[in-house]
Parts: structure tokens; sequence; C-alpha cells
């Protein structure tokens, strides 16, 4: 077989699953054609074919179903899918700076698919514009009128009102027939349209044409409501496209100019004026400013950034103009691919949803049968009349309607996926959308899930001269390092306002230290024991470092001239919001442990500090061992790290969850994606799930319970046609207003 190719199409006029069904059923019977996803809510259909299909038949396929349809993307060779993000993090159990690099680190870029958002700004709600300008809309209208002008002339020539009422009948359903031979021809024999067509012109001739004319205005504005309402799910996350400015300015050559943001490239220089929304993700080379990321990451305050920081295109800058260098195109930035994978996780269906699909292909012919069987047993078995029986099980049809059924679960995970996505809460699908709702077990890795992933200054000791002096002699030595724990003494130093001299002569020792001259005495700054070769400490010197130790502080001793002056102790911190995220965890009734490489010491005292138990010093493989244990325990396990090491214990884990600030590995890799890197979002995320799981139970309920209700008053002849139709098209709408529920958060 030759290399597959995928192609993504814009699809609209689509408002429900069964018309998803449709188009997946007569796509995939198309010569060369591999695999069909279609989602409703994105309005995207995305096929993979062998390259020898005919790509204008298939649109033109979906065409003839009542459809418009548009390319996306070009071919793309579709790639394996790779999993291989292992990575050799560990955690700082000391400051050796024999490896002190004074050049900085190389990054090397990585390359993202952009064709897969080609069009992302052109994406069109399933009505662009107010309804009554859609196809849909002006349909509506048309049949609307010619059933008044019907009333009007039944009034005034009572002999010819049947026939006045046949062709308002016909102004809404020739339409609606000819969607049903071509979903029938395209393999899909019993779908809504069929139904609603056969029920028409049995109703006709049955000399209830009234009836049918206002059966089939009302299926239609029922079809319009599912526009409209299906037009709010999909326009909650493409809102977030028009967060990002389309110009920016860009600086070359010494000047500025204002560009198209779309015409950014990976390396250029940006500038971001204050009270401006940034263009393009980026890392900004000089300013500091106060960073509103609440449309991106759901971060309630502005977060303050300055050197070096990562920013997101459509954030705020606050106070201070910013220089940036751009790290994504538009195509390719955080929001464009927060909506490419919102977007491909609503075309993955979860495991309810594809129960319910698989029920309702058995559903819909049972529905036939029994309104048959209604129809014709009654009058042969028991002399009841035929126009009274043909005309109930006219009416079961219709309320026999899967729509309300069939959207009940794909409305609720889209809107779910959605609210989740504006909060910085990305899942790959409605599986991982589902399975999440039933975690029992959390295990987080230590550095940069529970902890900042960075160390910071924790204590600076005075022995012999002021703590002033001994941060600035260490911050001296440190300037021009980008190991860690240097850059954690430069940032203490610069936030408390400190003056660093200049550094002559340094030089670092092999895992002892660093040494130089700063105004002009001989400085050493490096660890207790190398220190303690040098000038012997005291007891009590000795006592107070052996307690920092204890406490997973990383401490170096400064000697100036022959002068023991001082220490500095530096520990990784744990997020502010650790600690009260992991109790929300705990509140909900789930499991947790932290499974680190770390050292024991340091990782034992985070334990003690935030109330988790604790298992240290692992290594990949042990990590993975103990999520199987875990979930041979009968634990549901979802596994929490950075979306870059321990790939085995994230691939063995029910449900893998990258903490991400938003980076490409983060992204990309785990089943689902915490952006802005909050321990307590991990817990919102499962409420998010078991919320989502209770809004499809009640969708099933109203799904059904309104179709039994109808059911039993339309045998029993209490109620006809036109409440039938209300029972299907009422409650595909009650379903999709409840699932959109789900938009709105919750604290």
């Amino acid at each position: 077989m030759g290399e597959m190719v995928e192609k993504r199409y814009r699809v609209d006029g689509m408002d429900c699953a069964s018309c998803a069904a449709k188009i997946d059923t007569a796509v995939r019977r198309m010569p060369g054609v591999e695999d069909v996803s279609v989602s409703v809510t994105a309005g995207t259909m995305t096929i993979r074919h062998d390259g020898s299909s005919d790509l204008p038949a298939i649109e033109s396929k979906v065409t003839s179903l009542g459809y418009a349809v548009s390319q996306l993307a070009g071919k793309s060779p579709v790639q394996a899918a790779s999993a291989s993000h292992a990575h050799d993090h560990c955690d700082h159990a000391g400051h050796d700076h024999s490896g002190h690099d004074h050049a900085g680190h190389e990054h090397a870029e990585q390359q993202q698919p952009t064709d897969a958002l080609e069009g992302l700004h052109g994406h069109d709600a399933p009505m662009a514009g107010p309804w009554w300008q859609s196809k849909k809309g002006r349909l509506t209208i048309l049949s609307g009128a010619a059933l008044v002008v019907a009333y009007l002339i039944g009034h005034l020539v009572p002999d010819i009102a049947p026939y006045a009422f046949i062709v308002a009948m016909l102004v809404g359903l020739v339409p609606i027939a000819r969607r049903a031979v071509a979903a029938a021809l395209a393999g899909t024999p019993f779908s809504i349209e069929m139904l609603m067509t056969i029920a028409a012109v049995g109703a006709v001739i049955i000399h209830a044409g009234e009836e049918a004319a206002t059966v089939v205005f009302l299926f239609l504005v029922g079809e319009l409501l599912e526009g409209v309402a299906a037009g709010k799910a999909r326009a909650s996350i493409q809102s977030l496209t028009t967060l990002v400015p389309k110009r920016a300015f860009l600086e070359e050559d010494g000047k500025t100019r204002e560009v198209p943001a779309e015409s950014l490239a990976v390396g250029s220089t940006i500038l971001v004026r204050p009270g401006d929304r940034i263009a393009a993700d980026g890392i900004i080379l000089s300013g500091e400013s106060a960073v509103d990321e609440a449309p991106v990451t759901g971060e309630s305050t502005p977060v303050r950034k300055g050197e070096s920081d990562m920013v997101f295109a459509g954030t705020v800058n606050g106070d201070a103009a910013l220089r940036v260098k751009v790290t994504a195109t538009a195509a390719d930035n955080t929001i464009a691919r927060v909506v490419r994978l919102v977007e491909e996780a609503q075309e993955s269906k979860a495991p309810t949803e594809r129960f319910i699909d698989r029920f309702s292909r058995y559903y819909t012919p049972g529905v036939v049968v029994v309104a048959a069987l209604v129809a014709i047993l009654p009058p042969l078995l028991a002399g009841g009349a035929w126009d009274e029986w043909i005309y109930k099980g006219l009416a079961i049809l219709l309320i026999g309607c899967p729509c309300a059924l069939v959207i009940s679960t794909p409305a609720a995970i889209a809107a779910s996926l959605s609210s989740g996505a504006r909060r910085g809460l990305l899942l790959k699908g409605g599986a991982v959308l589902e399975t999440l709702g039933k975690v029992t077990a959390v295990a987080l890795d230590k550095t940069g899930t529970l902890t900042e992933g960075k160390p910071q200054v924790t204590d600076v000791i005075a022995f012999e001269k002021e703590e002033a002096e001994v941060l600035k002699y260490a911050a001296a030595l440190e300037t021009g390092s980008s190991h860690p724990l240097a850059l954690a003494i430069l940032a203490r130093a610069t936030a408390v306002g400190i003056p660093i001299p200049a550094t002559m002569d340094a030089k670092a020792l092999g895992g002892k230290g660093i040494t130089g001259t700063i105004e002009g005495q001989p400085v050493f700054f490096g660890s207790p024991n190398a220190a303690n070769e040098r000038i012997p400490l005291s007891a009590n010197q000795t006592a107070r470092i052996a307690a920092l130790n204890d406490d997973g502080k990383t401490v170096s001793v400064l000697i100036v001239g022959s002068t023991l002056a001082g220490a500095i102790a530096m520990r990784d911190e744990p997020r502010d919001d650790a600690k009260s995220g992991l109790e929300k965890l705990t509140g909900a009734g789930i499991k947790i442990v932290m499974l680190t490489g770390d050292n024991r010491r340091t990782a034992e005292a985070i334990g003690r500090q935030l109330g988790i138990e604790v298992r240290a010093e692992l290594m990949p493989e042990d990590k993975q061992r103990i999520v199987n244990e875990l979930k041979h325990d009968g634990l549901v396990v979802a596994k929490v790290g950075d979306g870059i090491n321990d790939a085995p214990a994230l691939a063995t884990a029910d449900v893998g969850i990258a903490m991400g600030g938003g980076t490409d590995v983060a992204l990309e890799t785990a089943d689902a994606a915490i952006l802005h890197g909050r321990v307590g979002d991990v817990a919102a995320m499962i409420a998010l799930s078991r919320r989502t799981m209770r809004n499809i139970a009640e969708n099933i309920t109203i799904a059904l319970g309104l179709k039994v209700v109808f059911l039993v008053t339309t045998i029993a002849g209490i109620t006809g046609l036109w409440p039938a139709i209300l029972a299907d098209t009422g409650a595909t709408v009650l379903v999709t207003i409840n699932a959109l529920r789900l938009l709105k958060p919750t604290n």
C-alpha cells in the first residue's frame, strides 16, 4: 500500500451527530479512503487515504448530502506518532561549579506541523452571520411563509385548502427528501430526513396535509435551533483565535516597523508596548512587566515577567515595554496549537459515545419496525381504523429519531474540552476526559511539577560579614553563569537591589566551587567540604549547615580573603498552590504519591512540607513499576509530570498529564496538559471530567425520557405528529443547551 495521506476539510451545515454519521458513512465507502474522522463541534472532516482517492468526487458526495465543504490543508504524509520523549532529567542535589557554562545554552528549534491550522482565522461557525442569512434560515422562513399563505387560502377558499397545504409542505420537504435520497444512496437509509419524508408523505396519503406542512416547518425550525446551539459550542473555542493581534512591531536594523503578525518568523524581534496584546510566543530579550495570562492559561492575576522568561501570543503586556524574540510562527503559537488539539480531541470519541453510536445503528431500524407494526397490526388483528393507526405509526417514526440521543455525549464532551482549554486544561479526546473522572490515584513528579523547577535562595547566613555582603560577593562570582543555582543567587541579589562588583580571574574548581578576585580580595564560593579545607568550620557552623541540608537545601559557603564570610542555602521550592492543590485531590478521595529521582533527604523535606507520601531516588523504570503496582491494586492512575521525562511512567498510567507552561513537548506528548502548571489544576481537570459525565447522564435521560413519554401519549391517542417532531427537535435543543452549561467555569 502506498503512503497514507491526510486531508482536512471545513464542513459547514453540520449541527448534530447524525449529520457527522451520514458524512462518515458516505465518505468511508469512497475508493481509496482508509479512515474518516468527522467533528460536529469543530465543523471539520479529516480523511486518510492512499493517494488514489478522487478528492473532487468525495467533496461532491458531501455536498450532495446538503453540506458545504472546503479544503483546509494540503496533502501531508501521515507520520507515525512518536512517544519517545525520554529525557535525562535530574534534580539538583548539589552545587557543582565544574559544569558552569558562562556562554549559555544553545536550544534546538523543534519543528511543528504548520498545515494543520491552515485557514484557522477564517474558521466559520455553522452559520456565518445572522441565522436568517443562512441557507437553513432562509428555507425555514420560506417554509413558514408558505404555511401562513396556505392557512389564509384555506380560510378564503376552503375547497383548495388541502392542495395549498401540500404545496406548503413541498416547499420545505423537497430539500429534505433530496438529502434523504442522497444519504440512502451513500449508505444511510435510516436518516432523520428519510423518517421525516416518510412521515410527511404518509400524512398526506391519510389526508393530514395540514399537519404534514406544520410538521415539516417545525422540523426545519428544530434544525435551525440545533445549528444555532452547535454554533455557540463551536464559537467558544474559536473565540480564542481572536485574542492574537493582527499586527506586530518588528525590530530590524535598529528600526521598528508595523507588520502583519502572521508574517513573523522564528527568531524575529518584536516590540510590545504597554497595554498591547503580545503578537507571538517568544522569550523576553529585555524589559520587565506584569503580563496578564488569563486569556491563555486562566491565571487570574498578572505574572511578573523579565529577561529570559517565556510569553504567549494573546496575553496582555502590562506596565512596561518588552522586546521579545519570536519562538513560534502564527500557525504554531500556543493558542493555535490549543485550538488544533481541542478540535482533534473532539474528533476522538469517548467509550460512551462509541456505545451510543453502536446502539443507534440498531435503534433507528428498530423504531421503523415498531412504527410499521403499530400502523399495521391493530387494523389487521383488532379491526382498528387504518387512518388512525397509520397516523400513530407515522408519529412514532418522528419520535424515534435518535438525534438527541446521539448528540447527548459529543455535545457535552465538546463543551467540556472547550471549557477546559479556556482555563489552560487540555484533554486529548473524549476517552481521556471520561477516564479522568474515574481516577482514584495520582502520582506526581517533584521537580517542575510540585516544585517550580528552579532553585531559589531560601537563607543567607552571616558568619563574619553582613548578609548583604555575603550576597554581593556570591553574586559577583556567579555573574555570567547559566547554572540554575547561580541564576537563583543573581535573581536574589537583583531583587534586593544589591550592586554587583566586577570579578577578575574567575575560575571554576571541578566539584568544589569557584574562585575569583573581587575588590582586590581573593574570594571562594563552593561546597562546605571544600570551604572547610581552606578555613575550618566551627561546630556551630557545621550544625547549622547540617540542619539546612536536612531540610533538603543545598548550601554553599563564602570565603573572602582569610575570613569565613557566610553561607547561602538554596532549594527548589514548592509551587505556591502545591499544598492546597494536593488537599483538593485528597478531599476528592484520591490517593496521592510523589515519585522522584531526587535524593531521599531533599524529597522527604518537600514531602513533609506538602503532606504527601514520598518515593525517592527512583529511576524511570522504578516509576513505571510503581505506577503498575498502583494499577494492580485496583486503582485508576493519573501520572503527572513535566511532559519531558518519565516517559515510561506517563505511558503506563491510565492518564498521563503534562505540567506544561505551553511548551511544545507538554502540548504534544501526554494525554492531557496543564498549561499554567498549577497543581490545583489536576483536581480541576478531574472535577471537570466528573461534571461532564454527570451532564452526559442527564442528557441521555432527557433524550430517552421525552421519547418514552411521547411514545406512550401517541399510542394512547393524546398526542400526534407535531408534538412528535417537537419531542425530537425539542429534545435535541434541550440536550445541547444542557451541554453548553459546561462552558461556564466553576470554582
